[in-house]
């Protein structure tokens, strides 16, 4: 099939999202492998592959959001019918609003293709006729074609256009079909009124020896016959089936009103109007469908499920033990081939109220040996959706405490901000008492000191000393007592003059500014040496610095004088 060249898709002002729409996904894929791909044609905001609420497997299709347009474009013009997981990826743009899907506007249905044109082919060929919005060929289990598809053009003059150029034409030696897309519910209200208006007959459930000549003459008397014939297989043998073809409705409406149910070699001859094998299927389906809904509504709230049972218990003691509890129906047993007991069966009530009496009494009861379990029996739809949504809600309830104690450790164990250093003068330091009352008992091989609690101390004679009559300036105090924070360098304040506010300067690796502390003093690159210090048990190390600094009055209770 020859392809044509496909315009450069143009978002316009309908798509200002960059939202794309990609289906015909395997069940495999994964936001990963999208956000993979889609990720060579720009930027991606977001990847959500659609998934069933209860099962949580994919639904077949995503969408990807680009943050420009236009690598969006991008994406639809160069990866559109790629492969990903052994399958033809389809790429359209994102349509919010249903209302453009649903008005058919635009969209064509196309039919008689041929098997080997797939999704890419049939694109390649309409985009010569305007931008496509969407392309498909329908395809069963399989993957393979069913022979139709259908195609979305953004505007209507498109598709007009598209119906006049290929209707009739020939796309790989077939002759094709192009015509207007027509919903559902049209289509079933057109095949209804022609339903009353068939002249094809169908013939079935009769015997071998129905021949051809029988056939012909037994429908003849009803009107006019086009044709007549028996299906058999290859030796000849009759399939039990075959077709009457009439010239007129009305002869072929009489004939299956005469003929159908009328008693032929013992069996009831079937005669109906011929249909095609899926409108058959759909009729048979909604037929089976309608069944199950009936019988299901009937046995609603009054059949029980009944596991747990011992290996002994058969269908006349499943009865027998239910019984009290009002009018049994059925009682079964289920069993495997060989006859044994599967554990499991049902009892049917004939009223609600009995079986939820029977639920009431007789679950958790025990028969022979085992506690039985009795609940209304659910479709295995309905049993497999609730078992699930149980099992996430368990999991989402245990996740929950896991994140909380994530969280309590994460705060409790993370490391905080380092905070900037303190370090006091002297004078400072001794503002609490250095002794405690316990500490006042000597210990051997420690000199005698009083240790008189500073609190306890009275005032000075003539008051407090002023800072400028201390005789010995301050001094730096020893490496061991200053440790600043890597990378923070900061100016000594002259502690003979007025007190100044310390000037910081950072360096490249400060990550946080220190906060300013009354008293502190930061190690200059001019500090003198560590000095050597006295240690006495039970106090701090006594340096020549810290004794120069200290008041006259301290000064001999540091020496123990």
């Amino acid at each position: 099939m020859a392809a044509l060249a496909a315009p450069a898709q143009q978002p316009g002002p309908n798509y200002p999202m960059a939202s794309l729409y990609v289906g015909d996904l395997a069940p495999d894929v994964t936001e990963a492998m999208l956000f993979e791909k889609f990720s060579t044609a720009g930027p991606v905001l977001s990847i959500r592959v659609c998934r069933d609420m209860i099962t949580r497997r994919s639904l077949g299709y995503a969408y990807v959001n680009f943050q420009q347009p236009a690598d969006a474009e991008r994406a639809l013009d160069t990866m559109n019918f790629d492969v990903l997981k052994g399958r033809p990826i389809r790429i359209m743009w994102s349509q919010r609003d249903p209302s453009l899907r649903r008005s058919g506007v635009g969209n064509v249905f196309i039919k008689n293709l041929d098997k080997s044109i797939d999704n890419k082919a049939m694109y390649d060929t309409f985009s010569a006729f305007g931008n496509i919005l969407s392309c498909k060929v329908a395809q069963d289990v399989e993957g393979n074609s069913k022979g139709y598809g259908f195609v979305h053009f953004e505007t209507e003059e498109a598709a007009v256009n598209a119906i006049q150029k290929v209707n009739g034409m020939l796309l790989n030696d077939k002759k094709v079909f192009v015509g207007r897309f027509v919903p559902r519910k049209e289509r079933e209200k057109e095949l209804g009124e022609k339903a009353k208006k068939f002249t094809n007959v169908y013939v079935n459930n009769f015997g071998e020896e129905m021949t051809e000549e029988k056939l012909k003459e037994m429908f003849g008397k009803f009107g006019n016959i086009d044709s007549y014939k028996i299906m058999s297989e290859e030796n000849g043998k009759s399939k039990g089936f075959g077709f009457v073809s009439f010239k007129d409705a009305e002869s072929a409406e009489k004939a299956v009103k005469e003929l159908n149910g009328m008693e032929l070699g013992g069996k009831g001859l079937n005669v109906c109007r011929a249909q095609k094998k899926a409108e058959r299927q759909q009729e048979l389906k909604k037929k089976f469908e309608m069944m199950k809904l009936e019988r299901l509504n009937r046995y609603q709230g009054v059949n029980l499920y009944v596991k747990n049972l011992d290996d002994s218990i058969d269908d006349e003691m499943l009865c027998k033990e239910f019984s009290p509890f009002g009018t049994i129906t059925s009682a079964k047993v289920m069993c495997c081939e060989e006859g044994r007991s599967k554990g499991f069966g049902f009892v049917c009530f004939s009223s609600p109220e009995e079986a939820t009496k029977a639920v009431t009494e007789m679950n958790g009861r025990y028969i022979v040996s085992k506690p039985l379990y009795v609940a209304l029996a659910q479709r295995k739809e309905d049993r497999k959706a609730h078992l699930t949504s149980q099992y996430i809600q368990r999991m989402a309830g245990m996740r929950m405490p896991q994140m909380g104690s994530m969280q309590f450790q994460q705060g409790y164990y993370m490391p905080t901000m380092p905070q900037p250093q303190r370090f006091f003068t002297p004078a400072q330091m001794r503002a609490q008492p250095r002794w405690t009352a316990q500490q006042s008992m000597p210990r051997p091989g420690q000199p005698q000191i009083a240790m008189q609690p500073a609190m306890q101390r009275g005032p000075r004679p003539g008051g407090p000393r002023p800072l400028a009559a201390q005789t010995r300036p301050a001094q730096p105090m020893p490496q061991q007592m200053l440790m600043a924070r890597p990378g923070v360098q900061a100016a000594v304040p002259n502690m003979a003059g007025p007190r100044q506010a310390p000037s910081f300067k950072y360096t490249p690796t400060a990550r946080n500014p220190p906060q300013q502390v009354v008293g502190q003093i930061v190690q200059t690159a001019g500090a003198p040496p560590p000095q050597q210090a006295v240690m006495i048990q039970g106090q701090e190390p006594l340096t020549a610095t810290m004794l120069a600094a200290a008041p006259m009055q301290e000064q001999k209770q540091m020496l123990g004088e």
